[in-house]
This record gives C-alpha cells, structure tokens and sequence, in this order.
C-alpha cells in the first residue's frame, strides 16, 4: 500500500512513482517501462534526460541560478532571445520569458491592450478566441478558452470573451482542400468583429494547429490567410497560441509557418522548455513593444521571467532541435506515424478521424463515421482508452471533443526523437488497447 500523499492535482487517483526517464521511455519504481507516447503534455519534445541540455543547465548553476530581471540582464537570456527572435517572423525581434503557456498568453493578451491604450485605441478591449479552445488556465487566459467543464466554473469571477466556432470541417461535412471552406469559418470571425463593433475588439486568438481542446486540429485550405486579411482590415492584432503547436513539434518551428501567415504576437511554451525547466515566452513585433516602451514600460512580469537556469536550458534545447534535425525527423516519423493510425481504421470502425501535423497528432472515436455521431458518454472512451493504453505500457492523452461536454479524441505526440521503431511499438500498443477497448464497449473489429 502506498504512503499517504499529501499531493494534490486533479481527483484521487493514483499513478505509479516516477523512477528515471531517458529517450522516449520512462520508468516506475517497479521496472515497468513506458513509452512516452504523448511527451507528458506535449512538453518532452527533445526526449528525456538529455546529457548536453543536462550539462548546459549545470554549466549555469555553477554561475548563477536566479538573477532579478529588473536588477540585471544574463547572458542565457540574451542568448535564447536573439535565438528566438531569429526564429520568429521578420519583424518579431522582442522577447518577453515567463514560466509556462498561461503566463505566456496572459503576456500576449496584456501587451495587446496596453498598445491599444497606448496609441489612443482604448475602446477596444475585447479578445475573440474560438469554440472550442484551451489559453490557458489562468482567469485571463481560461477567458478566452472555450472548454466549458475548465471554464464554467469561474465564469463569475472573469470578464468571457466572445467566441466563434473552431474550423471542425470534418464534423460539418466540409471538404478540408477547398477554400471555400476556409472561407466559410473565417467569415465568421468578421461576422463577430462587425457585432461586437470594430472599435471594441483588440484581438483574434487562435492555435494554428489545435491543441488539447481540438485533437491536432488543422485549419482548411485558405483559412489562415483570410482570418490575416480580416483582422487586418478591422485593426485587430492577430494572436497565435503556439504553446503547443511551436517549438518544432509540426515540422516547422512555428506551426503557422506552414500556411505563410505572420501573426503580430504568439505565445510559446510547453516544447520550448522541453520539460527541463519551466519555460515560455511571449514574441511580439517591434511596432507594438516600442509606444508601449515609449509610454513608460511594459506594465506586467512574473519573478521568474527570464530566470538563467531556465534560459539556459531552452537555449541548450534549440541547440538539439538544431543539431539533431529533430524539425526534419518530426514531418518524416509525423508522416509515418499519421500514415499507420489512418490505417487503424481499416480494423476498427469506431475510429472516426485522424488528423494534425508533423508529430502533433490525434484521432476521434465515434459511433457513426458517416455523421461523426460520438460514442456514448457513458462509456467515457476519453478515460477508458488511456487507460488500456498504460496498462499495455503506453502514455497517450486525451480530451472530450466536443467543448468538454461529448465526443473523444487522443492526442499521439511522441517526443521528436522518436524512430520508426518506435513508432511500432506505438501501433502495437495502441492495438492491443484498442482491441480491449472495443471488446468492453462491443463493438465489432475487422479481422486481417
């Protein structure tokens, strides 16, 4: 029997103690291996435990592990954030470090109103997000998120912000090639900018491939471009949450990087720390950051924005992301990888969609493929699949599809590293789960 925790994160339920983790595997107290098959939280994007990052952090803790971002500069963060700048959009040469994806969007979305104020825009204050969507847990950001059970909640003790339906082409029926499309969900979003009023909104948020909330959601054809042109023509500042989606996950290094489109802020994390220590910036162009300069400051921070040892340890990453092509492996193994769990629907007939880019990757459960009819809430597929998974050794992540409330999808996101070996042992894994899974619930599955 396990000691009493005095932990305490989400429900009472218990997982094994974390023992090592090296690669793509992870290891409890007990031996039992797992295979890292959704890099924690889409976090562990380099693997675990990296002896080069390692050495660059203990490099740093030898020099100085915490230097007050108002009394000093350092050389990590001077360092990651030419890196990042280098990375970044032409024009997106400003860096601002916090600790993670919340911090980062509560960054963006502050800059945003505080150049509004600043160049006599103070009427517009409203930030349009999508339905559904995940910013962020705290109440600026969970503001913008679009995930009703996260939420609800606090709806009491925050200002919600207007919402527009998220490009589910694959639910409405809608060719996903076709720029019709594209345009259909985007004139949404300038449907809502003329209701709202023009002059109220500040900005327009999106992940331009989705995250949690979504399952990898990619956008169709022609729709990044338009939202660009819309927000262009109303003044608002386009926000892309690449807390998930950046860092090199998709195969580019910014996922938006695939349709061509610049925002004028983004939001990074998760990846870009790569777990070795708790990392996120927020980018943003040199047109916004200078009045607000001018004017007397950026009137936000956190204590541990732009700490040394977490800078050091981000910049140690871009380095292997760099010297390991880790961007090239992520669109050869994604393809592989999105290739063999298209193939599973051959056998199971429950699955209903699989989608993404590069190496962040889902599919969705369904009882009707024809009308993308979700399973049953009762049988809590979101829950039970991942669960059948770790059983067999294998850490996938999953959410409700359908803002919280119905629908199940399974984020497949291993660290880019990972082989075409082990993206075997992913399918067999997954394979042995689903066939369990599909036996629990009765459904049929094809045989070979």
């Amino acid at each position: 029997m396990k000691p009493k925790s005095h932990l305490f994160y989400q429900t009472r339920s218990r997982r094994p103690v974390l023992a090592e983790a090296r690669g793509v595997y992870m290891w409890d107290v007990d031996g039992k291996r797992y295979l890292d098959g959704s890099s924690g939280a889409m976090v562990s994007n380099i693997g675990h435990s990296n002896p080069r990052v390692l050495e660059a952090m203990r490099r740093q803790m030898e020099k100085s592990t915490f230097g007050y971002r108002l009394h000093f500069e350092t050389e990590p963060g001077e360092r990651l954030a030419a890196k990042v700048a280098g990375l970044s959009p032409e024009g997106m040469e400003k860096v601002f470090f916090v600790s993670g994806g919340s911090e980062a969007v509560e960054s963006a979305i502050k800059l945003a109103r505080q150049y509004a104020v600043t160049v006599g825009q103070g009427s517009r204050w409203k930030v349009i997000s999508r339905n559904p969507s995940y910013h962020g847990s705290t109440l600026g950001a969970l503001a913008l998120t679009g995930y009703a059970p996260l939420a609800d909640p606090f709806l009491p003790m925050m200002q919600a912000m207007p919402k527009i339906p998220a490009p589910r082409a694959y639910l409405d029926g809608l060719p996903m090639d076709d720029p019709a499309t594209g345009a259909h969900y985007a004139a949404m979003l300038e449907a809502r900018i003329v209701e709202e009023g023009p002059e109220t909104v500040l900005a327009f948020i999106q992940e331009p491939v989705g995250g949690a909330s979504t399952g990898a959601l990619v956008p169709p054809a022609g729709y990044m471009q338009a939202v660009r042109e819309i927000c262009d023509r109303h003044g608002v500042l386009l926000i892309h949450d690449e807390v998930m989606s950046g860092g090199g996950r998709t195969g580019k290094f910014m996922a938006a990087e695939h349709w061509g489109v610049d925002p004028d802020i983004i939001a990074i994390s998760k990846g870009f720390g790569a777990g070795y220590a708790p990392l996120g910036a927020m980018i943003a162009h040199d047109r916004l950051i200078d009045p607000v300069l001018d004017a007397g400051g950026f009137q936000h921070g956190h204590t541990y924005a732009g700490n040394p040892l977490a800078c050091a340890a981000g910049l140690a990453v871009l380095e292997e992301i760099e010297s390991g092509e880790l961007m090239g492996n992520a669109a050869r193994i994604g393809a592989l990888l999105k290739a063999r769990l298209a193939n599973l629907m051959q056998r199971y007939g429950f699955i209903g969609d699989v989608r993404g880019e590069g190496l962040l990757l889902a599919f969705e459960l369904v009882a009707d493929r024809q009308t993308m009819q979700p399973l049953p809430k009762e049988l809590n597929a979101y829950v039970e699949l991942v669960e059948l998974a770790y059983e067999q050794g294998l850490i996938i992540y999953s959410r409700r599809t359908r803002g919280g409330i119905d629908g199940d999808h399974f984020l497949v996101c291993p660290p880019m590293i990972v082989t075409e070996g082990q993206v075997d042992e992913i399918i067999d894994m997954l394979s042995a789960a689903l066939d369990r899974f599909a036996v629990r619930a009765g459904f049929a599955v094809a045989t070979a």
